[in-house]
C-alpha cells in the first residue's frame, strides 16, 4: 500500500494529497530513509512523519487500512511512540479591550508593553 495513502486513511494527515505533498518534501520518513508517495508501507514498519508544528510522530505499522476509517478504528492500525508534546506555556493574554473600543491609544500601547517586558 502507498505511504501517503496510508498516512490518510489513519489520519495523520488531513487529505491524502497532503500526505503526497508531505512525502514529496521530505516530511515522511519509512524506516529511516526519506520516501516517495508511492512507497509501500507494510506491517511493522516504522514510519516517522513531521508536522507543521516542527513536532514528529513515530508510528509502528500494525494493520494496512485501504480506506479512510474512523478514528477509533485508526488507533488500532499502529503502535504510536512519539514524544509527548510540548507543554503549553501558560501565556498572558495580550490586552483585552472591550469590542468597539477602537484602536489602542499611545498610552494604552505602551502599557501593553510595559505588561509584556518590552520597555524600552
Amino acid at each position: 500500500m502507498r505511504v501517503d495513502s496510508w498516512i490518510w486513511s489513519v489520519r495523520l494527515v488531513k487529505t491524502r494529497s497532503m500526505g503526497a505533498a508531505a512525502c514529496k518534501g521530505g516530511h515522511v520518513r519509512v524506516n529511516g530513509v526519506r520516501v516517495k508517495p508511492a512507497h509501500g508501507v507494510r506491517v511493522g514498519d516504522e514510519v516517522r512523519l513531521r508536522e507543521a508544528g516542527g513536532r514528529e510522530r513515530i508510528v509502528i505499522v500494525k494493520r494496512v487500512i485501504r480506506k479512510r476509517v474512523g478514528a477509533p478504528v485508526a488507533v488500532e492500525a499502529y503502535v504510536d511512540n512519539s514524544p509527548p508534546p510540548p507543554p503549553r506555556e501558560a501565556v498572558a493574554p495580550a490586552g483585552i479591550r472591550d469590542r468597539g473600543a477602537g484602536r489602542p491609544t499611545k498610552r494604552d500601547r505602551r502599557e501593553m508593553e510595559r505588561l509584556r517586558g518590552m520597555e524600552g
